[in-house]
């Protein structure tokens, strides 16, 4: 979401419980798409502050209260109560990876992504993600553990970025194998879009373009590119071999940090 609103607009706003008619702007200090997780600033004072409590400690069973705003402002400040249902459940998220996330029966609808999960005593313990929704499944609501959760969002306030992730600045998939032999394309990951403004965007990158090696590595799927970026550090200058209209190019790209501005280290 935060992403989306940065990239199209540049900005985002907000609305408070108290005044649901008036948005506020907001300053987006940083983002980690891979952890699905932002840090806002507005500026306002006197905003009451939530108890952090410790998701290390949960126990399969406790109290779980769900708050968001469910289909938008008009439900804002739903509750919703359950149990804690699993702890330390991996799922594959649409946006990142995999995580290890709170499994609730609170209720999770869409909107309540961003919300709190908290304890019987009101603390937080988790920030509300993602929800199992098929047929077949009720119930299974998903929220990242605040421990892990306030690493990422105080790595954010201090760089505006996490440190150790980097960014190209692109949207990727894989190539499937039918279309790829149709075509004759090089084994990679082909981009789907490029951030306007980013480094990727001044090295000349298009959507369309089939990367087929990063550096001295080469790329056949989505596990390579993730797992050579996660080896790179921002800062550093990387080669990106691409093939495009049945040829072959190279061009250097600096990585970022994920939701840093590209133009503060270009």
């Amino acid at each position: 979401v935060i992403s989306e609103a940065v990239e199209n607009s540049g900005k985002v706003e907000i609305f408070l419980s108290t005044d649901t008619e008036n948005s506020i702007s907001a300053e987006v200090v940083g983002y980690d798409a891979s952890a699905d997780l932002a840090v806002l600033k507005v500026d306002k004072t006197g905003l009451p502050a939530i108890e952090i409590g410790d998701s290390d400690s949960l126990k399969v069973g406790q109290t779980a209260v769900a708050i968001g705003n469910p289909g938008g402002l008009q439900f804002m400040g739903s509750t919703s109560a359950g149990v804690i249902s699993g702890l330390n459940r991996t799922i594959q998220l649409e946006s990142s990876g995999s995580m290890k996330l709170i499994q609730t029966d609170a209720a999770i609808n869409p909107g309540n992504s961003g919300g709190a999960l908290v304890d019987s005593q009101g603390r937080l313990v988790g920030i509300n993600s993602a929800k199992l929704a098929a047929t077949d499944y009720e119930g299974m609501g998903f929220a990242i553990p605040i421990s892990e959760a306030k690493t990422i969002l105080d790595d954010l306030i201090v760089n505006g970025y996490v440190s150790g992730r980097v960014s190209l600045g692109l949207t990727v998939s894989e190539i499937p194998e039918t279309y790829r032999r149709f075509w004759g394309l090089p084994s990679g990951v082909v981009i789907e879009s490029v951030t306007a403004g980013s480094n990727a965007y001044y090295a000349g990158l298009h959507a369309g373009d089939v990367i087929c090696q990063l550096g001295d590595s080469a790329v056949t799927n989505l596990n390579d590119y993730r797992s050579i970026l996660s080896a790179c550090h921002v800062g550093e200058e990387l080669r990106v071999y691409i093939y495009r209209d049945g040829r072959q190019y190279y061009t250097d790209v600096t990585l970022t940090g994920k939701g840093e501005s590209p133009s503060e280290i270009a």
